[in-house]
């Protein structure tokens, strides 16, 4: 599904090397072995965007990069998957992030070079840019130092020029969770909020998801929250809370990436006005089929696939 303006997404822009099947996590002093490697397309934001255009959307992408050879590759890799990239500011005095994801069968750890990941600015951002587009999407705003502080002015003026809005916190590396930011007044701006379930109840300082939601509540933000294997929650605003399982992919290869792929497949369905139920299976089905393949994006879904997968499921 195209529209006459973009999705916008604003986040990272890094390179996943990626150690697929594990023998185990490896712990200090030891060695483990991988069998398999692929250098990807990485970060929450990047994979988030090329999930949208799997599914069909217009999407422009804007972060920072370096001028060097990972830098390249990203770019590379947007435009091929459709995305508009005129809005990414390169760099040579910065170098690209690198993320080197270890994937078992069942989890992942990450170690990330953040690299030129926080100096995207909200100015990056422009009314200009807001105005050909008609949703905002933002990612891993704690690797994002530059922009962290202006999330709230950047997200009001979205709202202002008429787009809807979406947030997905991701981890906090420094485990501080705050950091300065004002979370009510920041989720008056955001139409749906994304954490997974750890996120949430640290954000929240709560124990419970169900404590998390309640924490968020504010009467006009969708706030929904990534289980893992268990699924997801969606409590619409003004609505009940709406839980959905999920089920695997056969071949699971890894699991990097697919909480971004999530929210590729609940904000298009979101967006294309889908009720709240549908927009969980989207999402869970857009996470579950993406991990077919090593890294976030090899295997995501177009929504031919999406569909089929939703009829064997129903």
């Amino acid at each position: 599904m195209t529209a006459s303006k973009p999705i916008l997404v604003a986040g990272e822009i890094n390179v996943d090397w990626v150690f697929g099947d594990l023998t185990a996590m490896p712990a200090p002093n030891t060695e483990v072995l991988a069998r398999d490697f692929h250098q990807v397309p990485g970060s929450s934001a990047m994979i988030c965007a090329m999930g949208m255009a799997r599914l069909g959307e217009d999407v422009a992408f804007v972060g920072c990069a370096g001028r060097d050879e990972r830098g390249d590759f990203c770019i590379d890799a947007l435009r091929a998957a459709g995305i508009d990239t005129s809005a990414v500011c390169r760099n040579a005095a910065l170098t690209t992030g690198v993320t080197v994801s270890l994937s078992t069968r069942v989890d992942r750890a990450l170690v990330t070079l953040p690299g030129a990941i926080g100096a995207l600015t909200g100015d990056a951002v422009d009314d200009a840019l807001l105005a050909r587009s008609r949703h905002l999407h933002v990612s891993s705003i704690y690797l994002q130092n530059a922009l962290r502080p202006q999330l709230a002015d950047l997200f009001a003026r979205a709202k202002a020029a008429g787009l809807t809005t979406s947030l997905d916190p991701g981890f906090d590396p420094s485990a501080r969770w705050d950091d300065g930011i004002a979370w009510p007044a920041l989720l008056q701006h955001v139409d749906v909020f994304l954490p997974n379930a750890r996120e949430a109840c640290a954000i929240a300082h709560v124990d419970d998801v169900t404590d998390a939601f309640k924490a968020f509540a504010n009467g006009t933000t969708h706030l929904v929250i990534k289980c893992g294997a268990d699924g997801a929650r969606y409590w619409p605003a003004g609505g009940e809370v709406v839980s959905a399982s999920t089920r695997a992919a056969g071949g699971v290869h890894d699991s990097t990436g697919a909480g971004d792929s999530f929210d590729a497949g609940f904000l298009h369905a979101w967006l294309a006005g889908l009720p709240p139920s549908q927009c969980l299976a989207w999402g869970n089905a857009c996470g579950s089929l993406s991990m077919r393949a090593l890294g976030g994006t090899g295997s995501q879904p177009d929504a031919t696939e999406v569909a089929a997968w939703l009829g064997a499921t129903a």
